[in-house]
């Protein structure tokens, strides 16, 4: 009983319920719940989590920065994460499928493959990178580590002295108390940032300047997409295994680092720099702004990868449950990192003799320039290399999964057919090797208001009914209110203050031209236009005679919409019988299945009692067989 019980946990069953066998076979299912928890847990939780949240930490007021943190994540991050599960679960259909509930609005679908697609050929750049860094740490001194390099330029200053390559910390010590001088009166270019400006990237004089394609970076590009292919080259059946691992190695990792770091000389002013409240920085609207983004990106919302990992969840699965524990460890790991990341900059600070302001940054260059710099400082440096490089990838490649898998469960729902299905690996491949070729370009030189999904699903009413109807309990009160209240402001604030905060983009000195910062504009509307330009386009190939009809038209479900299964599709979703019955959520359906069982065996006793006849005056007489 025990096992049987443990079993319909890993199968993702409401509590107190028995499990349903509703197991897709033709589109398939995770193995088990767990699959699912970890490959969204990796999705969520990645690169942003380490080189991003941190230093808003620090920049926002420190410890004060958690507040506003942690109320986005209340009532912006889990609602929205619970929505786009419920949304993906319900239907069992990717980010393109799940509009036949109003298919004018399919393009926020194909809006969701636009953002997912330069996610993805992004990011798999950063894990390439990554992965060139954990090759060359494959030594027995860091290449960044001394300026002594063809790469290095005059103003390299070292924080190891060259003479002093196997010397204690002592003498390590020494020599960075005489470099302090220096690096107070001039601006120190540090041995890891001319490693990654001038060798690994090996940057142009300009953006308009492609250069050579960087074949070392290439090829790592290559076995990125390679590692992804056949990590997914069964879908979520075999990226369903691979996330054990990909998912749960970082936090070994991030608490190697975090033994490591908080013993070295320096690292607790680093943490206290990075907890230390600031609470007069509460007021300022840019931290709460700041604190919504982080919540928003952080957790994927928008993207379609949420929808697409549901959408393989059976359809009882508790996905409220699991929505609060993955947005909860997303939001935990980036607090968690800080710590790993700021002891470490604490004790470079210290041995510089600089406030951990000089040397904290963040995205790449908290990754790639100082990290890796302060890790060269550290005993068998290339061992702490390699751990810090391999849970970089591992991080990337937990996001990347998702974000592929989006593209092709988007690609094989849309046509449908038995032979795309059976084949969907090639279609896997297929999506490998375009997001590989578009990646070729950056190894040279060189939608958030879809979540009004509630408004646009027949009425939230009908929506609360479906989530009832799924998991067995209505929606609480609570998410009800930040979905058609809440959440959709914060979005809006969100919106409103990108817009305000917006600078032109720079690289250190250098100064984007105009025509690029136009392409970057296309390219982020890019995902937008494709909601009007669809919109247009279902009304004109709609049926009526009028615009009015039309439009009509275009947002009535298709009659497709709703659960996978036969089994599920009840109420006002079933296509059998004479005429529709009401929903009723599961937990009355079963008390209903056992009312009617318990009945049935009363009849059954009754029978082998046997059968009284009253006579004509109120007797009984017992029926005696005929001879």
């Amino acid at each position: 009983m025990a096992e049987k019980q443990f079993s319909g946990i890993l199968n993702g069953a409401v509590p107190g319920e028995p499990v349903k066998k509703d197991e897709n076979s033709r589109r398939g299912n995770w193995g088990n719940q767990i699959e699912f928890v970890l490959t969204s847990v990796g999705y969520a939780v990645g690169l942003g989590n380490v080189w991003r949240f941190p230093y808003l930490c620090y920049r926002n007021g420190g410890g004060a920065f958690m507040f506003p943190y942690f109320i986005m994540l209340v009532f912006c991050g889990i609602p929205l994460f619970f929505l786009e599960l419920s949304f993906g679960q319900f239907t069992s259909l990717g980010c393109l499928g799940v509009w036949k509930v109003s298919p004018m609005f399919k393009g926020v679908g194909y809006g969701m493959m636009v953002v997912s697609t330069y996610i993805g050929i992004y990011y798999n750049v950063v894990i390439c990178i990554a992965f060139y860094y954990f090759f060359m740490s494959m030594t027995n001194l860091l290449p960044w580590t001394y300026c002594n390099n063809p790469w290095n330029t005059p103003d390299c200053t070292g924080v190891v002295g060259t003479p002093l390559a196997n010397a204690t910390f002592a003498n390590v010590s020494a020599v960075v108390s005489g470099l302090t001088e220096i690096v107070n009166r001039t601006k120190r270019t540090s041995p890891s940032e001319e490693y990654w400006r001038n060798y690994v990237l090996n940057i142009s004089d300009g953006i308009g300047n492609f250069g050579e394609v960087r074949l070392p970076i290439l090829g790592c590009l290559a076995v990125s997409w390679v590692v992804v292919f056949l990590c997914l080259i069964r879908g979520v059946k075999s990226s369903g295994k691979v996330v054990y691992f990909t998912a749960t190695f970082p936090y070994v990792v991030l608490t190697i680092l975090f033994i490591r770091g908080i013993t070295l000389e320096g690292a607790i002013s680093g943490i206290k720099y990075y907890l230390t409240p600031q609470w007069e920085k509460i007021l300022d609207a840019k931290v709460w702004g700041d604190a919504a983004s982080q919540i928003f990106y952080s957790l994927g919302c928008a993207w379609g990868g949420l929808i697409t990992m549901a959408s393989y969840n059976k359809f009882h699965n508790n996905c409220f449950r699991d929505s609060i524990i993955i947005s909860v460890t997303n939001c935990g790991t980036s607090v968690y990192a800080g710590f790993v990341i700021f002891s470490i900059l604490g004790f470079m600070a210290n041995h510089l003799g600089v406030d951990v302001s000089e040397v904290a940054d963040h995205g790449p260059g908290l990754a790639f320039v100082a990290y890796p710099e302060a890790l060269t400082l550290l005993p068998i440096s290339p061992l702490w290399s390699l751990l810090f490089f391999f849970m970089l990838i591992l991080l990337g490649l937990g996001t990347q999964f998702c974000l592929l898998e989006t593209l092709v469960t988007a690609v094989v729902d849309e046509i449908g057919t038995d032979w795309i299905i059976k084949n969907k690996t090639y279609v896997t491949l297929g999506v490998a090797i375009v997001g590989f070729l578009l990646g070729v370009p950056l190894t040279t030189r060189v939608i958030s208001l879809c979540h009004f999904l509630h408004a646009l699903y027949k009425g939230h009413k009908n929506y609360f009914k479906d989530v009832e109807m799924m998991l067995g309990f209505p929606p609480p009160l609570f998410f009800r209110i930040c979905w058609k209240y809440v959440s959709p402001f914060i979005i809006t604030f969100i919106l409103i203050f990108t817009v305000i905060q917006y600078k032109p983009i720079t690289y250190n000195d250098y100064v984007y031209p105009s025509w690029s910062l136009i392409i970057g504009f296309a390219m982020a509307l890019s995902s937008v236009i494709c909601i009007p330009i669809y919109a247009l386009f279902k009304i004109a190939v709609s049926e009526g005679s009028t615009f009015l009809e039309r439009l009509k038209n275009s947002v009535k479900p298709d009659p497709d919409w709703g659960p996978a299964l036969q089994e599920h599709r009840k109420g006002r979703y079933a296509t059998t019988g004479p005429e529709s019955v009401e929903v009723r959520p599961l937990k009355e359906e079963l008390k209903d299945e056992g009312k009617e069982k318990l009945k049935k065996k009363e009849t059954e006793k009754k029978d082998e009692i046997g059968l009284t006849i009253p006579g004509s005056n109120g007797s009984t007489l017992n029926p005696t067989p005929s001879a």
